[in-house]
């Protein structure tokens, strides 16, 4: 779960944002937005990874989602690889965090060892897919400045466009725009603009299912980098809510226990 510390002159009628300035109607938008997406506690699910290089040929990996809702602060994660056999059994951690540094670990199988991931890394490439480390943290409202922009329709879809600009150190990106549902406040698509703010990366979701009668979940997320030609998909097979995990399920241990 988020807090929130911004102090907002705004008024929220209906599905509808009003607030005096693009900055204030930007930080209205990804509170409200939040705020739709919290409470669900913890959620599992599998996902199919799957990796393009620019001249079309794939390669597959299987791996497990597990994610523990934390109040006050960020949102705990760990990932399992299942395949393909020469990354199984590898496990990554994360604690994201609103206004510190996140912390991230890797547990390598074939060194039988954990890393930690530095905050200058978080930029990097997580495991040779598109998403960077810093792209798997949960987005934490904090994290960002933001500024409404415009509306715009995607698919049909009438959409608020908001610039977010991160306030953490070390991120790879100078800002990123999000189309955002008017009608259920989820992320259509996001662009993601390099250190010299060209444009790096495009993120789109698709395939939204609804969770426990409240929660949205995009069955598919493809993310294209516009430099290299490559693209990451990810595919969620299954979605599972208050599995009953806690605390104990997310620390050091858990990672060399991931099976």
């Amino acid at each position: 779960m988020r807090t929130y510390f911004a102090v907002l002159v705004l008024l929220i009628a209906g599905f509808n944002v009003y607030a005096e300035t693009a900055e204030e109607k930007g930080l209205a938008i990804a509170i409200e937005a939040d705020k739709r997406d919290t409470g669900w506690g913890d959620q599992q699910a599998r996902l199919i990874m799957t990796l393009k290089n620019r001249f079309g040929q794939e390669s597959k990996r299987r791996n497990r989602n597990k994610t523990l809702e934390v109040e006050g602060d960020g949102d705990k994660t760990l990932i399992i690889f299942d395949s393909p056999k020469d990354i199984k059994g590898t496990a990554f951690l994360s604690f994201t965090h609103a206004l510190k540094p996140d912390e991230q670990w890797i547990f390598l199988p074939a060194l039988k060892r954990i890393k930690r991931i530095s905050s200058s890394n978080k930029s990097g490439p997580f495991l040779g897919s598109e998403f960077a480390y810093e792209d798997i943290s949960s987005q934490e409202v904090e994290k960002y400045k933001y500024k409404y922009l415009r509306d715009e329709k995607i698919n049909g879809r009438d959409c608020f466009v908001v610039e977010a600009v991160p306030q953490y150190k070390k991120s790879g990106y100078t800002r990123l725009i999000n189309w955002i549902d008017k009608e259920r406040y989820r992320p259509l698509k996001t662009e993601f603009y390099d250190r010299k703010n060209s444009l790096l990366k495009t993120l789109t979701y698709s395939g939204y299912k609804q969770y426990l009668g409240k929660y949205w979940r995009a069955s598919r997320m493809d993310m294209q980098n516009h430099i290299t030609g490559k693209s990451t998909s990810l595919e969620f097979l299954e979605y599972k809510f208050k599995t009953g995990l806690t605390s104990r399920d997310f620390n050091r241990n858990a990672l060399k226990r991931a099976r």
